[in-house]
């Protein structure tokens, strides 16, 4: 009778019954003498015959129905028409369309719901196999008792739950009593040590509200209806071992729906230990560090101070020669002190300004003309220039604009430079030393300062880190100076550098922002 559907025993009973009452209700319509609406019976045999027919077959026994309708009319009635007999075959008619119309749409709400069920289990099935097999810790929670209690104390005039919750400390574990535990996967159970799952409830309670701080936050969160919360809390395992976690979790916007909430945490204490353990390490680096800088500042001083005390000696055994001449020459003794003051004057601004480094204190810079702090440290490093025999050129361009600098450190660099190339030439007998300082405006912007020997230069190999710290070419030197220079240049904005000339000798070029 038209197209068919899986059915089951019940179905086909029904449908063998249906094709029955549809024999006997053409029999009775058609050769008796009965007036009343009989064909209306073929609405059962079609409600009879639903479960097993498909949409075809149930508009097949549709049709079906209608046309053996009019067959028992024209069999019993002919083409003799009255009102009433028409009324009854038009209610008939009626009847049996009306019900082919609904059992198709009931068929196609079944078969809807059918498939928004096996969806549903689907997803179902897929929120169960990631929430068992995620190696987060995931919760399942009810808060819909605790989330009603405390829209209770909101509607009671509570503005600010944290402070009502400080005032009032019952409030906290009366909401923790309220929040149940409804599942968890085994991530979560071997968080919490293995705990068992039979009296999850408890079990949780127990050891995830053990941080009052973080469930006061939770509870704030509801609370104010905010849409989710994440924040590091700390929890208790069932061995009495403190983590250190990160909650997260998304408040349904569906109020219906606070009774599973699920709530995700992250194991973060070995995170946080390493976290301590780089803090404490770099707190033992920093003092380190400040170990290290003290000793480099302790070379800086003896590199640094050991120039003008050379230079005070000198002098102080020059006013002695001076003093023990009869009658003693006292216009030569006076030249002598002076320059023993400029000495203890220049060591001294060394000490202070090395001082100031430690204190890290602003350096006060100053408009420099390095023609005349050239012609300044060359008088510093006269005694220096005679005992090595070395001759010393200035050259320099007019009209030089000046610099902006701090002087002692501009000028010890400078020192630093001339008595690196008096102690580069010690070694050429016979040969004349010379070492040019040459002044020049290099561009628009900077101005360059070049201290040139004609010493024996510097091996490649040297040349590469010859401005590192603690590297020397000198078999007694420290290897801290040209680092120190470097350091000096570039706190006063400008930079230094090294090339061996073409025609013999070191080249050392300070460039300075005018």
């Amino acid at each position: 009778m038209g197209g068919v559907q899986n059915a089951t025993p019940h179905d086909i009973v029904n449908t063998v019954a249906a094709a029955a009452l549809g024999a006997a209700v053409f029999y009775i319509d058609a050769f008796t003498q009965i007036e009343s609406a009989i064909a209306v019976l073929y609405v059962i045999v079609m409600l009879l015959s639903a479960g097993l027919l498909s949409r075809h077959g149930v508009i097949f026994v549709g049709v079906t129905c209608n046309i053996l309708t009019l067959v028992s009319y024209t069999m019993g009635h002919g083409f003799i028409f009255d009102i009433s007999s028409l009324l009854r075959l038009t209610v008939s008619l009626s009847a049996i369309s009306v019900t082919c119309a609904l059992i198709l749409r009931n068929a196609a709400a079944r078969t809807e719901l059918i498939a928004s069920n096996k969806a549903l289990r689907d997803s179902e099935r897929r929120y169960r196999s990631i929430f068992e097999q995620s190696r987060v810790a995931l919760w399942e929670r009810d808060y819909s008792s605790v989330r009603t209690y405390l829209l209770s104390l909101k509607r009671e005039g509570v503005a600010d739950f944290r402070s009502h919750a400080l005032g009032n400390p019952d409030v906290v574990e009366k909401c923790a009593r309220l929040i149940r535990t409804i599942a968890a996967n085994d991530a979560a159970i071997e968080l919490l040590g293995h705990v068992a799952t039979k009296g999850i409830t408890v079990a949780m309670t127990g050891h995830v509200l053990a941080d009052r701080e973080t469930t006061i936050n939770l509870l704030d969160a509801i609370f104010s209806e905010r849409k989710s919360l994440e924040q590091t809390g700390t929890i208790v395992r069932h061995d009495a071992e403190t983590r250190q976690v990160i909650i997260s979790l998304r408040f349904p916007e569906d109020t219906a729906a606070f009774d599973r909430v699920v709530v995700g945490m992250v194991d973060i204490t070995q995170r946080e230990m390493t976290q301590k353990a780089l803090l404490e390490a770099q707190a033992e680096l920093a003092k380190a560090a400040r170990a290290a800088t003290v000793g480099a500042l302790s070379a800086s001083l003896a590199h640094e101070l050991n120039q003008p005390l050379a230079a005070l000696t000198v002098n102080t055994q020059t006013l002695l020669k001076w003093l023990s001449r009869a009658p003693p020459n006292l216009v030569a003794v006076r030249r002598s002190a002076e320059r023993m003051v400029r000495d203890c004057k220049r060591a001294s601004d060394i000490i202070e300004n090395t001082r100031r480094l430690l204190r890290q204190e602003r350096r006060m810079p100053e408009v420099l003309d390095l023609m005349s702090l050239v012609d300044e440290t060359c008088a510093l490093m006269t005694p220096d220039l005679l005992r090595g025999k070395v001759d010393i050129r200035v050259e320099s361009e007019r009209d030089l604009p000046a610099v902006n600098a701090v002087r002692i450190e501009l000028q010890q660099v400078l020192v630093n430079l001339i008595a690196n190339a008096i102690q580069a030439m010690e070694s050429m007998d016979g040969a004349r030393k010379m070492i040019r300082i040459g002044l020049a405006q290099a561009g628009t912007t900077s101005v360059r300062m070049s201290v040139m020997d004609n010493g024996p230069g510097i091996s490649p190999a040297i040349m590469g880190k010859l401005f590192a710290a603690f590297q020397s070419t000198k078999p007694y030197g420290l290897g801290i100076g040209l680092a120190i220079c470097v350091s000096m240049v570039e706190a006063n904005g400008g930079t230094l550098k090294a090339e061996n000339a073409a025609g013999g000798g070191t080249v050392f070029e300070i460039t300075l922002p005018v």
